[in-house]
């Protein structure tokens, strides 16, 4: 695996999480704890893939102020290649800023991802030589859609994975559905952008059926405690994993984003890629950060009790 490497292309932010010690009160102080973190979606699974064992390269735009420097210090202490992202001059980095409810899940979350439209095409093109040469590209909707657009195209014969992030940022995906190669979102992004109601495994399969029709090649819905639906051309299905005990939600999607790249990346099938990233998402949301330091393969293996060499 050492001469594979995937670029990640998106958000690289610091991470506010306020954790409430009570039921929150709305338009009220609520007593609790405050946490600061590396964050930002391809930051946050281009950490997973490192701690996994796989290079990464990741393109995005931080400040030149401390934040910034919080930030490209992460990089370099957890193995992230940040080499090609862009250092905006007197800018502000990124900042998420989420309180998460006593049961450990987001209540309500806010995100200034402004310095992302600094990422521009003309950006692109000149790491054209990381992206092209890449295994696979990576990239979240804090990006413009002309750059998305870009990227779609330009590298359309490579596999494209995304993650809409949200169903606001995903709007400007709807129209580029059918350059991506494999598409991570939870229950409301597929509803929005197969403009379906998802209330039973009947939908599901509709709706994962619509994104293959556009042209995506593997869909994965995430289901919150219901687990995870998947299709391909081949093979769909459920898989819900053990309950877990959530010290935080914020990271376990791009966990699982990290961990269905890396059992594509040792070409794993559907159903395998789906536990092997859902256990790389019971690590995250066993701790506060962002992202579970103690990843590695040999541990997703000890948490699941599977061995994924076979």
């Amino acid at each position: 695996m050492t001469d594979k490497y995937v670029a990640l292309i998106g958000a690289a932010n610091i991470d506010i999480q306020g954790f409430s010690s009570n039921p929150i009160i709305d338009r009220d102080s609520n007593p609790g704890r405050i946490e600061f973190c590396p964050g930002g979606v391809s930051r946050n699974i281009a950490e997973n893939l490192a701690r996994l064992g796989i290079k990464t390269e990741l393109i995005s735009a931080i400040g030149d102020d401390p934040n910034g420097s919080l930030i490209l210090e992460s990089c370099r202490t957890c193995g992230i290649g940040s080499d090609y992202s862009l250092i905006v001059p007197n800018a502000v980095s990124s900042v998420y800023l989420a309180i998460m409810d006593n049961s450990k899940d987001m209540a309500l979350a806010l995100s200034d991802m402004t310095i992302s439209d600094n990422i521009s095409v003309n950006i692109l093109e000149s790491r054209d030589e990381i992206l092209k040469n890449s295994d696979a590209i990576v990239f979240d909707t804090c990006l413009t859609e002309e750059v998305m657009n870009y990227i779609l195209n330009t590298y359309c014969k490579k596999p494209i994975y995304v993650d809409p992030v949200s169903v606001g940022k995903a709007k400007a995906l709807k129209s580029l559905i059918s350059k991506v190669h494999t598409l991570k979102m939870n229950k409301l992004e597929a509803e929005f952008l197969s403009e379906t109601n998802i209330n039973n495994n009947s939908d599901l399969e509709s709706s994962s059926e619509w994104f293959l029709d556009q042209g995506v090649k593997r869909v994965f819905i995430t289901l919150g405690n219901e687990g995870v639906f998947y299709r391909d051309s081949q093979t769909y299905g459920n898989y819900k994993p053990a309950e877990a005990i959530i010290k935080n939600a914020t990271g376990a999607g791009d966990a699982f984003m990290a961990g269905l790249i890396y059992g594509s990346l040792n070409n794993y099938n559907s159903e395998k890629i789906v536990r092997f990233a859902s256990g790389v998402s019971l690590a995250a949301l066993s701790v506060e950060n962002t992202v579970n330091p103690k990843i590695n393969f040999k541990y997703i293996e000890q948490i699941t009790g599977e061995n994924f060499n076979d």
